[in-house]
């Protein structure tokens, strides 16, 4: 049955026919939005490198929150800048940390907001690296513990998901454990499983001033170049306890996304990381793009791929664009 019996283009011809037969759905529950917070009161500093983001005070971001459930997102992704940083990243578990505070803070004025804590050592180390260092290596092991004892800190704040993104191995396991043995056994585990060592990270260092001051992160966070480890290390996070698993960076990724969606029977993300949306910003600022079509289709994408699910610092943005 060749041309013209067989026409694809019957199926494009309208709006109605196109969204008819349309193959990938995405909407505002897809999402997630990441969210950093700062001390102080009523602080709303933009981010100079992401234009539209911000570090807030726990009662800025409380009202942002708050926003972002009346658009349909389901959930946010904490990080912290703590008031002062140190070797051992004791911010990171501080119970009365800015995390934790923020933890608090959300899921009283925003209760039927899902709230994810971003477990990882780099924003509260004065070096900015993701564990202890000891003569300028990241000593894995010794690591392990200063993460168990953050993520317990955040669930009993509040958190309901605990996400590592510190890419040590073993550190689920260790998560998990400590949980458990905290009587915390309900909280979920969302693993940064297959963290690449990318360029793309740069206006986040920003935000959270975490740039390392020696070195870069290559010894623990993946290769670009592999997909067959980003298997491997979902495989190891799972069997350690990770009940979901998160691809990081998104488009440059989206055969591990792929991979990763086809090898697995859990929930698969994707990470739209801070250099993807600020070369988006950048272009449509210049006119090069239509921006609001270019996001929607690179999250479509991501979806298309197999995520089920988006973390994206334009998630406001796109579900107003959805909500139409």
């Amino acid at each position: 049955m060749g041309f013209p019996v067989q026409r694809p283009r019957r199926l494009r011809r309208t709006a109605l026919l196109r969204e008819f037969a349309r193959e990938t759905d995405l909407s505002p529950a897809d999402l997630i939005y990441p969210l950093f917070v700062v001390p102080g009161r009523q602080v709303r500093q933009e981010i100079g490198s992401m234009p539209g983001q911000f570090n807030l005070s726990v009662d800025e971001a409380v009202g942002e929150a708050r926003e972002t459930r009346a658009l349909g997102i389901p959930a946010v992704l904490l990080f912290g800048i703590p008031e002062t940083k140190d070797a051992k990243a004791s911010g990171a578990y501080d119970d009365d940390g800015i995390v934790q505070r923020a933890a608090r803070a959300l899921k009283k004025e925003v209760p039927d907001l899902l709230v994810i804590t971003d477990v990882c050592l780099c924003e509260y180390t004065d070096h900015g690296h993701c564990g202890v260092v000891e003569a300028e290596e990241i000593v894995n092991d010794a690591s392990l513990e200063l993460l168990a004892k953050t993520a317990v800190s955040q669930a009993r704040a509040g958190a309901d998901v605990v996400a590592p993104s510190d890419m040590m191995d073993g550190r689920v396991g260790a998560i998990r454990k400590a949980l458990d043995s905290a009587r915390l056994s309900s909280i979920p585990i969302l693993s940064y499983a297959a963290k690449y060592a990318s360029a793309f990270y740069g206006p986040f260092r920003e935000a959270v001033q975490s740039t390392p001051s020696f070195g870069d992160r290559r010894s623990h966070q993946m290769d670009p170049a592999n997909v067959r480890e980003a298997l491997r290390e979902v495989e190891l996070d799972i069997e350690e306890g990770a009940d979901m698993v998160m691809i990081k960076p998104a488009l440059p990724y989206l055969d591990v996304i792929h991979r990763v969606r086809a090898a697995f029977r859990v929930p698969v993300l994707a990470y739209h990381v801070s250099g993807e949306y600020a070369m988006l910003k950048a272009a449509e600022k210049n006119g090069w793009i239509d921006g609001d079509r270019v996001l929607m289709e690179s999250l479509i994408a991501m979806r298309r791929a197999g995520a089920d699910r988006i973390v994206t610092y334009a998630a406001r943005e796109a579900a107003r664009l959805l909500k139409g």
